[in-house]
């Protein structure tokens, strides 16, 4: 008689990093939202690694420590960058690709061409370099103090949604949340990349020495008035959904400079 297969279905394995730290608020509400999907490991930063787009650690060792952050889930804190997080959980601590790699839910907005600079949005573009599905998140408020209940809402209906279909495994989402409470929120809204960026400027101040020092500030412009942008969404109370990916080719570019540039010596 032949042998009965097993019916039980293996849960998917659901890596979890960010880019504020392995300790801030936001990665615990993404971790509880969900963790009843799948098994759960977390490998973050030690420390808030913001803005350090898809750097790398060279030249100096990484530590790995596991920590007791999130109860009976597994979980480590890296000294790395978030992109660390995402190679050395691949290799030394799971032994396998997951099977999605959940990055956030970040402090603060990765929309527009925010998405460039953002640790949150590297760690997620790295997994899909890997061929492993991944969504990061970010909710546009900066404080500690945050609201996550509608993130983690959305959060969880889209982790749901991926895991459950047969998808491309270089899907990449950069998923935006706005400051509302979660019962004002209109749903989700797939969109694309707005352009938009910081008017920057450095703000010249001087250290108790007299020796200059310089600050970064500026402010957001939006130059991009199109209703199908993330911008557009965030500012309406949509959740914004925007496929993102690691090929920075200029399709539309090529094939013009392969008409005008001159194939000859």
């Amino acid at each position: 008689m032949a042998k009965a297969k097993n019916s039980k279905k293996e849960k998917p394995v659901i890596l979890i990093t960010n880019d504020d730290g392995i300790t801030a608020p936001g990665i615990k509400a993404l971790t509880d939202a969900v963790k009843d999907l799948g098994k759960v490991v977390v490998v973050a930063p030690d420390k808030p690694q913001s803005g350090m787009g898809h750097a790398i650690t060279i030249g100096q060792p990484l530590r790995l420590t596991a920590v007791e952050t999130f109860g009976d889930i597994e979980a480590y804190q890296c000294s790395g960058t978030p992109v660390d997080c995402v190679k050395l959980a691949v290799d030394k601590v799971l032994h396998r690709k997951p099977d999605i790699c959940l990055s956030g839910i970040n402090h603060g907005a990765n929309h527009s061409i925010n998405v460039i600079y953002s640790g949150t949005m590297s760690a997620a573009l790295e997994a899909s370099i890997e061929s492993i599905p991944s969504i990061g998140f970010s909710l546009l408020d900066y404080s500690i103090e945050a609201d996550f209940a509608g993130a983690a809402y959305y959060a969880n209906l889209l982790v749901k949604q991926i895991i459950s279909k047969k998808i491309d495994k270089h899907l990449c989402l950069n998923v935006n949340i706005p400051i509302a409470p979660k019962e004002l929120l209109k749903g989700l809204k797939v969109c694309r990349q707005a352009y938009a960026k910081y008017e920057e400027r450095f703000d010249e101040r001087h250290d108790p020495s007299g020796r200059k020092y310089y600050w970064l500030t500026g402010e957001f412009q939006n130059f991009d008035k199109g209703k199908d942008t993330d911008v557009w969404a965030l500012e309406n109370n949509y959740v914004s959904v925007v496929p993102v990916q690691f090929d920075l080719t200029n399709y539309t570019l090529k094939t013009k400079l392969q008409k005008v540039l001159t194939q000859k010596h």
